[in-house]
């Protein structure tokens, strides 16, 4: 049996990610207590039909039970179920914006806590659930077309078995990537954007690249990182796991880690399945 929970402040996109699986054939579940859980798989391992489940895991859980969720999330696999956490976060100031822009309440907001006071205090709720995340989604520079591209592509890449790898580009002026599992700083190649002719092009552009690649530090620097990651996500794939996210990071996110991260993705594309590639900053 596959269960998938989803989890993740309020605000972030859970019922986005929900919907997405619900349209992808799982059997999902919103809002359950995290107690009832090991009931729940037990009842689904029962029956004939075997459909991935998905079941939605929010801050309005008991304190206590919410502390026994990696217990829980152990008993699970010890059952034989194949558990998944997706954890879904974005930043304080775009969780505010959201909620403005909307109207909505958000659960633990009242007369006397305010909405900035209550996202830190579901930070906190949730974090023995964020730890036991093996797919954690920074949905701060997202809207709701990228994020279901996003979940449905990295859900159906394990899915299909191996290892859903994504490579995303990013430029450090705008924020590291708070869900990549590897970061790399490229900001030591030289830059296109001090060539005029080139300055409006990106990293996908064959002017960009023959520039880049007529410098030895980018075909050193890409060659030492797919050296890196040959050696080392087999290990991590060896070790169970089913996301992984590289992120490739430049000054402004438009040349330097747009080619790196393209070149990437085209060869492990050759070697594996479910290989993404998306350029943060050019969305």
């Amino acid at each position: 049996m596959k269960l998938v929970i989803i989890s993740g402040l309020s605000g972030s996109g859970k019922s986005i990610a929900l919907h997405v699986l619900e349209d992808l054939g799982h059997y999902c579940i919103d809002n359950l207590p995290v107690g009832m859980l090991p009931a729940l798989a037990e009842q689904l391992q029962r029956r004939q039909r075997n459909e991935p489940v998905a079941v939605g895991i929010d801050a309005r859980n008991l304190i206590d039970e919410l502390q026994r969720f990696p217990d829980i999330v152990a008993e699970l696999h010890q059952a034989g179920v194949q558990t998944d956490v997706l954890f879904l976060e974005a930043e304080d100031a775009t969780l505010i914006k959201r909620f403005s822009e909307t109207r909505r309440r958000h659960p633990l907001s009242s007369a006397e806590t305010p909405l900035a006071e209550a996202i830190v205090q579901e930070r906190q709720l949730l974090e023995p659930v964020a730890a036991e995340a093996r797919l954690l989604i920074d949905t701060t520079h997202t809207n709701v077309h990228q994020l279901r591209d996003l979940i449905r592509q990295r859900v159906e890449g394990a899915e299909a078995g191996g290892l859903s790898l994504l490579f995303e580009s990013f430029g450090f002026k705008h924020g590291v990537p708070v869900d990549a599992d590897f970061v790399f700083d490229i900001r030591c190649i030289p830059n296109p954007h001090w060539v005029p002719e080139l300055r409006s092009l990106t990293g996908r552009d064959q002017p960009v690249i023959d520039y880049l690649e007529s410098h030895p530090d980018a075909t050193r620097m890409y060659e030492d990182i797919r050296g890196f990651l040959d050696g080392w996500i087999p290990r991590f794939e060896a070790d169970n796991r089913s996301y992984m996210t590289v992120a490739v990071g430049c000054t402004g996110g438009q040349h330097r880690s747009v080619y790196m991260v393209e070149r990437l993705a085209d060869h492990f594309r050759q070697r594996r399945p479910g290989v993404l590639c998306r350029h943060r900053e050019l969305s």
